[in-house]
């Protein structure tokens, strides 16, 4: 595996394991008061942030194994429309989820809807609402982070 697949990967679980750890942060008043932290603290905003950043360096490694390198200006979108074009659109995914679970468990298509969901959420719940009333789309944006980094995973391994 190319070294830079293995760095995106890394940071994405690294991404996840953040996301996980200042989630269990926000429900846990006795970790809020190790930390010398209000009660009503929470980082679920950040949660959204960092599963959705798990999801893009995932889709970043994945890329790198067909030697696709999105850079900036609008590094996001380019990636998102490579992960599209490149993996969902031609079938490419599915083939190599069938092979990998040899009945499909996700389609491609999920997986693009979940980058697309988090990178909507990202915005959306960073910017525009109180952290408080961001518990549930922050437990959904981990448990996406964690589908979409086990299947590609899975299917870099795979090559």
């Amino acid at each position: 595996m190319d070294s830079m697949v293995k760095i995106y990967l890394a940071r994405s679980i690294n991404e996840i394991n953040a996301a996980r750890i200042l989630f269990k942060i926000s429900e846990d008043k006795k970790n809020k008061k190790e930390f010398d932290l209000e009660e009503d603290s929470t980082f679920y905003s950040s949660v959204i942030s960092h599963a959705y950043y798990s999801i893009f360096y995932c889709s970043k490694a994945l890329l790198l194994t067909k030697g696709i390198k999105t850079e900036s200006p609008e590094v996001h979108k380019k990636t998102y429309e490579a992960f599209n074009d490149l993996f969902v659109s031609t079938g490419l995914l599915d083939v190599k989820l069938l092979e990998i679970y040899k009945k499909m468990i996700i389609r491609a298509d999920e997986l693009l809807q979940i980058f697309k969901d988090e990178r909507w959420k990202r915005g959306h719940f960073t910017y525009h609402t109180i952290p408080q009333s961001n518990k549930e789309p922050a437990e959904e944006s981990l448990g996406h982070a964690k589908l979409f980094f086990s299947n590609i995973r899975k299917v870099i391994e795979n090559k």
